[in-house]
């Protein structure tokens, strides 16, 4: 009889310990971590998209825009610019970088806008089926990129909330020390209008 009882609190603690773990965060707060990384990825991996469709823009765009060399180069060294500045995923608690990296695409989306915008002065290039195609796609990219941003932000937003919220703010500073993720913010410069595209 006393055997049975000690092995039925053996298992009554093994469960109240189980339930324990799981309501203080023990997993809960290393998996928010891992889908803010993953979302992370899906941010960088739109803006790449982005960088490999501008030279093909701009390739095409210069044999019918010779004279707008300025435009052209600008957009060529905002994209160079904007593949340079990285942001290692395990640094996503450092808003400069953060910002560093959101200023530099700023930079990429304004050259494009400033691009677009040139197109209007040639009507032939407009209707060209390569030019539609290459505009479709960059379209295309902005979009993934404005969800690819609020899937992180969200995902952010989880994880912080987590981690300072009791019980799981006992773990998160006890056990992984854990820090706020930066969300991904808007540059600053011109981030209050889109730019304008004019056809």
């Amino acid at each position: 009889m006393a055997s049975s009882f000690s092995r039925a609190a053996r298992l009554g603690l093994v469960a109240s310990l189980a339930l324990g773990l799981s309501a203080c965060g023990i997993n809960t707060i290393p998996t928010k971590e891992e889908a803010v990384k993953a979302k992370w990825g899906d941010v960088e991996n739109q803006y790449q998209r982005r960088a490999d469709l501008i030279p093909n823009l701009v390739a095409t765009v210069k044999g019918f825009a010779a004279q707008e060399k300025d435009v052209l180069e600008a957009v060529t060294k905002a994209r160079a610019s904007a593949t340079q500045v990285t942001v290692d995923p395990s640094k996503l608690t450092d808003p400069k970088q953060m910002e560093a990296f959101a200023q530099a695409q700023g930079q990429v989306g304004s050259a494009l806008g400033r691009l677009l915008i040139t197109v209007e002065k040639y009507p032939e290039l407009k209707s060209n089926e390569n030019f539609l195609q290459l505009q479709s796609q960059l379209e295309g990219t902005e979009n993934r990129i404005a969800v690819a941003r609020r899937d992180y932000n969200e995902a952010v937003q989880a994880y912080n909330t987590e981690i300072r919220t009791f019980p799981s703010m006992v773990t998160a500073k006890v056990i992984y020390g854990s820090q706020p993720i930066a969300p991904f913010k808007a540059t600053t410069v011109g981030a209050e209008a889109a730019p304008t595209v004019a056809f």
